[in-house]
């Protein structure tokens, strides 16, 4: 059993029929739901043990209906086709019988960083220490989440809609100091405050409709740089595009999300 809680937490046991077995838990909860990172973590380490590849590069996961923490589930896989550069895998978490994601991923193996002659830069933060950590009060949702996952904001998009825009940018590691690896990169783009906090201050959960992250490359060890901005709103439902950076200013992700931002009409 690992020792890291990420692992430990979203654990697969079995694999007889592309089927497996976890425990999820609301450790990583963000108010009464598991976050949707966390959630396809599992599916994600299913599919790499059918992947003749090490890495995602590409997810994709539509959220149909939330998780529940502190209940089992049942994680399916399948290999839809292997290449010599790519792997590509379909799965999904089901939990009392309802399917809650449903992934589509291509893996591949991104050995060592060679040259990136075209990539975004990094965005300008204070260091580590002077930034905030993240706050359920402020967000106003409980955050059980915050054990499990170190979140610094910058201090100048720390409170409910201080930044004046939909941008919320920071820090990020695992509260244990687990090694950062390509599997927790996902994670990652899912577990910032959503960017609308900045605009709109308390808005509580943002449940995401689908979530497509591209990993660039394995990161090096460290803090993790984030920057995430909603470019629409409409209708209640967002959009929002995310980028991370290792601690050597390398681009290791970029995400783009749909999420739902709920009123009392909508609850």
């Amino acid at each position: 059993m690992s020792t890291w809680q990420f692992d430990a937490d979203s654990a697969i046991v079995g694999g007889a029929d592309g089927e497996w077995s976890t425990q999820v838990t609301s450790a990583w909860n963000i108010g009464d739901n598991p976050n949707g990172g966390y959630l396809l973590s599992s599916v994600l380490r299913a599919m790499r043990e059918l992947s003749a590849h090490p890495d995602p590069l590409t997810v994709t996961t539509h959220f149909l209906r939330p998780g529940s923490g502190d209940q089992p589930g049942v994680v399916s896989a399948a290999l839809i086709r292997s290449g010599r550069t790519l792997s590509t895998l379909q799965g999904e978490l089901t939990q009392a019988d309802k399917q809650r994601i449903h992934v589509v991923a291509g893996f591949a193996d991104l050995g060592e960083p060679g040259e990136a002659p075209l990539q975004i830069d990094p965005p300008a933060l204070p260091p580590v220490e002077e930034c905030v950590e993240r706050s359920g009060l402020e967000q106003g949702v409980d955050l059980p989440i915050r054990d499990r996952v170190d979140v610094r904001l910058h201090p100048d998009q720390a409170l409910a809609g201080q930044a004046g825009a939909a941008v919320v940018s920071g820090w990020i590691r695992f509260s244990d100091d687990r090694p950062i690896d390509t599997f927790a990169l996902p994670l990652f783009a899912d577990a910032f405050p959503p960017s609308l906090f900045g605009a709109l201050g308390f808005i509580g959960w943002v449940p995401t409709i689908e979530l497509t992250v591209h990993v660039r490359r394995r990161p090096a060890h460290g803090w993790i740089r984030a920057r995430f901005e909603s470019t629409d709103l409409s209708d209640g439902r967002m959009i929002e595009d995310g980028a991370l950076w290792d601690s050597t200013g390398a681009l290791v992700a970029q995400s783009r999300q749909v999420g739902l931002l709920l009123t009392d009409a909508s609850e």
